[in-house]
């Protein structure tokens, strides 16, 4: 009786540290339908290797040298390459978590995490399935009622004051403001009040916060 053979995912490991290489890869190599043909020391390298189009799955640690994950991951994603892409990082930072995702990487997976979620993750990925650990799901439900609040706080604002919030979250001082908007430095600085004041905010440092948070500037 025929049975049929199970297609082998061929995945590249790209890291700056050998040791943490080679550990995913004994993690790897007993699986079936997983196979380990690459491996990069730096971003650039590893972009160069998935670029020849033999890369099913690719694991990206976040913080390499020449090019970080997230770049290799966002070029990859530009270009249209047909691999399927995981972020592995140390770092259980959200703005690294929604810059994953934001490039079109199939998951997120913490390094400290990596014996426990690292296979799932990869089946998942070659499915074309995305993956996030555990603690991502409250990050990203976080995020998403902070932005409801938010846009909110967005329908209290005048457009002139949500120019002002822009302008304030970019570092102009408030006579720079002025000169920009044609009015006096007096009426900038009772807009600052005003938007502290409907914000419930404190300083410049929360203005700006909420401006990165609500889209008026980039982080």
């Amino acid at each position: 009786m025929h049975t049929p053979t199970t297609r082998v995912a061929r995945v590249l490991l790209a890291d700056d540290h050998t040791l943490l290489r080679q550990g995913v890869k004994m993690m790897l190599d007993p699986q079936p339908d997983l196979t380990v043909v690459a491996e990069a020391a730096d971003g650039a390298e590893a972009l160069e290797r998935i670029s020849r189009g033999d890369i099913d799955l690719a694991i990206l640690d976040v913080t390499m040298p020449r090019m970080t994950g997230l770049q290799v991951a966002r070029e990859v994603s530009q270009r249209k390459l047909p691999t399927q892409m995981l972020i592995l990082s140390m770092h259980d930072n959200e703005q690294y978590l929604f810059e994953a995702l934001k490039t079109g990487a199939a998951g997120y997976v913490h390094k400290s995490m990596a014996d426990r979620d690292l296979l799932n993750a990869c089946h998942a990925a070659v499915r074309g399935e995305p993956f996030l650990y555990p603690g991502a799901m409250s990050t990203i439900i976080r995020e998403y009622v902070q932005r409801g609040e938010a846009h909110e706080g967005d329908r209290l604002l005048t457009p002139r004051e949500e120019e002002i919030l822009k302008l304030i979250a970019e570092g102009h001082s408030g006579k720079e403001i002025a000169e920009m908007l044609f009015i006096s430095p007096k009426t900038v600085e009772r807009h600052r009040a005003n938007l502290l004041e409907k914000l419930g905010m404190k300083d410049r440092l929360e203005l700006t916060r909420y401006a990165i948070r609500v889209g008026l500037i980039e982080p």
